[in-house]
């Protein structure tokens, strides 16, 4: 692909400017709430996850579920109906690959030299081997997928999760992810990519189709967990607040 000459374009410069305008916010508000915890806060994980904004958060959660309702799962019906699985499966793959420069970048700044050479090995191996990453010949050569952050990784290095969040459409989130979020828009090479060629709806459709697939393997998953809980919010915050647990320990036991 080639880069046009927009890339250096004023309309270019202003993407980037709002971009880094939000980077610039976030990674303040973040510091902002880590360094306003107690002494004692700071040197121990807190027993449950901060939710001072509960109000507002129910009632981004009501209206996440309501356009999960009317699109969303219906969305996510239709595209499992439509694609075998094999067909979903390097859909995946194929997303998977192409945020490999954000895993491997989030790999490096934790110092997981071992997991970054896992992240390089399966996108050499799968943008070739695996005809662009639709499939995931480096699994079957015994390397492994995992996700990294941002959000990860400043919580490897000390920042604290700040305030449980719901973002709308994005869904269950904290301080520390949305700030993540942004940052990792900037550690990835499509961004630039695609403001260099004016291909920016491909990036957001590509972004649209991960959340579908997901959201068409967790159907049946949500649909019992809201049948059987008394307060679906509590327990979608619960869930959230132990899996990012879980991902910034990378599945070890947290001491």
């Amino acid at each position: 692909m080639k880069f046009s000459n927009s890339f250096f374009s004023s309309v270019t410069f202003r993407r980037s400017m709002r971009l880094f305008g939000t980077l610039v916010i976030a990674v303040m508000l973040v510091a902002f709430s880590a360094s306003s915890l107690p002494a004692q806060e700071k040197d121990a994980e807190p027993e449950e996850i901060s939710d001072p904004l509960e109000s507002f958060n129910r009632a981004m959660f009501d209206f996440n579920l309501f356009l999960d309702d009317a699109i969303g799962k219906p969305l996510a019906e239709a595209y499992r109906n439509v694609l075998p699985e094999p067909a979903r499966d390097s859909i995946r793959n194929f997303i998977r690959n192409l945020n490999s420069p954000v895993i491997l970048a989030n790999d490096l700044l934790q110092g997981e030299g071992e997991r970054a050479n896992d992240t390089l090995a399966r996108f050499l191996v799968n943008s070739t081997l695996g005809v662009g990453g639709l499939f995931d010949v480096a699994f079957d050569m015994g390397y492994s997928y995992h996700s990294e952050d941002f959000g990860q990784t400043i919580a490897v290095h000390g920042v604290k999760e700040g305030p449980y969040l719901v973002l709308p459409i994005l869904g269950p989130s904290s301080l520390r992810g949305a700030t993540g979020k942004a940052v990792d828009t900037f550690l990835n090479p499509l961004t630039y990519i695609a403001a260099a060629n004016d291909a920016d709806i491909w990036l957001y459709g590509m972004r649209g189709t991960d959340a579908v697939d997901y959201r068409s393997r967790n159907i049946e998953s949500l649909d019992q967990l809201k049948r059987d809980s008394l307060d679906f919010y509590s327990l979608i915050r619960s869930i959230y607040d132990q899996h990012r647990r879980n991902e910034i320990l990378n599945g070890k036991t947290e001491k």
